[in-house]
């Protein structure tokens, strides 16, 4: 009887994706685990509508919130502050009485607003003859037509400035900010003399105001010699 050859016996192959007997997981096997099926977004396309959604709720808010603010104004119930003009400030005659003071107390700036030449020479010398003080001689253009003369001194000045209207007659006082008590009296075409000594009232008194037309009529409290 003929003799079988002897066969060595196959050995199988190893399998790569298993390991003493347990199987390994695979990028294959997680991809189909979990595949990607169109309902999970990826986080930054989250957070992107989630932005835009915030910031639309935001608008729509502000609009509603308008929309109330502008009806509430039609109908009243809302009533912003007007802020109201200031009033226009006006001249006020210091309200006195005032006493006379002794003409020599007295610093007057003469000045002439006419063409009249001389015009504040003889009534500086009439004012120094009266006892005044005369400080300094000038022109000055005032907005102001046929008048004998304006007074003018600073609050320091009220009682001289009344001394000086009970001499000059049918003068006008106009009050400004100068800090002394000296006065000026801005002499008009109208002007002839003073009041003769004997007929000037010395009782307490207030002075005599009225306004000038313009600005222009209120001389400047500096004045050149």
């Amino acid at each position: 009887m003929p003799r079988t050859p002897h066969r060595k016996p196959i050995r199988s192959k190893k399998n790569p994706i298993e390991w003493h007997g347990h199987r390994i997981v695979t990028e294959n096997d997680l991809e189909t685990v979990f595949a990607d099926d169109g309902n999970v977004e990826r986080p930054h396309i989250y957070m992107r509508r989630l932005r835009h959604g915030v910031v639309l709720v935001l608008l729509v808010a502000l609009l509603a919130a308008a929309v109330i603010f502008a009806l509430a104004l039609a109908r009243g119930d809302i009533k912003l502050p007007v802020s109201e003009p200031s009033p226009i400030p006006t001249s006020a005659c210091p309200a006195g009485p005032f006493d006379l003071v002794d003409p020599a107390a007295v610093t007057v700036n003469v000045l002439n607003s006419t063409s009249i030449e001389g015009l504040a020479g003889n009534a500086a010398t009439a004012l120094e003859e009266r006892g005044f003080t005369v400080g300094a001689l000038g022109n000055r253009t005032v907005g102001r037509t046929n008048m004998t003369a304006i007074v003018v001194s600073g609050p320091a000045g009220y009682a001289q400035a009344l001394t000086l209207q009970r001499t000059i007659p049918e003068t006008v006082y106009v009050e400004d900010e100068r800090p002394d008590a000296t006065v000026d009296v801005v002499l008009g075409s109208e002007y002839e003399a003073l009041i003769p000594a004997e007929e000037v009232n010395a009782e307490p008194g207030a002075l005599t105001c009225e306004l000038p037309p313009t600005a222009s009529a209120t001389p400047s409290p500096s004045v050149a010699p």
